[in-house]
């Protein structure tokens, strides 16, 4: 099954680009809109269901990041790639706080991009080492400082961190711990808690930086 792609961004060659690129995997992901303005981003998920979302954040009339948080609202079960030229510690921190599934820059390489979007199908977030290390680092600084972080956490919560880190939905987990659904909810609601995360994307982050995935989850 191909993955349904949006591609949100005010530059129209950018766009062109893309979707030229998009077509040499055609076997794994497929073009279904394109929108140039947040607002037109909102009304083309309404209307097409896409199944990701790639965005840019700078665009006229209502921005990226703008758009994302209507859309994460309204329609939780389209995963949001940002796809941008920013690198400013702003906008990756608001972007995960909204719950996007990556963010990612515009200088990357084709194959890491097709590699990343065939993640973001199985619930894997889609962001670079880089980009979550960036994110994280503060954070991470804090919770040494405070004498928290992954030693807070209970050995069930770290198996279950990392199963989160390498995609694993709420079912997967369940059916592999034979635990309940509710279970696993409550084990990722401590774990966000004792990290001081927000989501599930922000806790696979801290585990790809911070060497808590085994060599068969990386």
């Amino acid at each position: 099954m191909t993955i349904k792609i949006l591609i949100a961004d005010d530059h129209k060659l950018f766009r062109q680009g893309l979707i030229g690129l998009m077509k040499t995997r055609e076997d794994l992901v497929e073009v279904i809109g394109e929108a140039e303005t947040g607002e037109e981003a909102i009304r083309l998920a309404e209307e097409l269901h896409p199944d990701v979302i790639l965005m840019d954040i700078y665009m006229p009339q209502m921005d990226g990041l703008q758009a994302a948080k209507e859309i994460r609202a309204r329609f939780p079960e389209i995963a949001i790639v940002i796809l941008t030229s920013s690198e400013r510690d702003g906008h990756l921190y608001e972007a995960v706080k909204i719950g996007v599934a990556g963010y990612l820059l515009k200088n990357l390489d084709a194959s890491e991009l097709f590699d990343l979007l065939s993640g973001v199908s199985r619930g894997e977030p889609a962001m670079t080492r880089t980009m979550a290390g960036k994110f994280l680092r503060s954070v991470a600084n804090r919770m040494v400082d405070e004498g928290k972080g992954e030693q807070a956490l209970s050995e069930r919560e770290l198996y279950v961190l990392r199963l989160v880190a390498s995609g694993a939905s709420n079912q997967m987990i369940a059916n592999k711990l034979s635990i309940s659904v509710n279970t696993v909810k409550s084990h990722l609601k401590n774990i966000l808690d004792k990290l001081q995360l927000e989501n599930r994307t922000q806790a696979a982050a801290y585990a790809m930086t911070h060497g808590l995935m085994s060599p068969r989850e990386n």
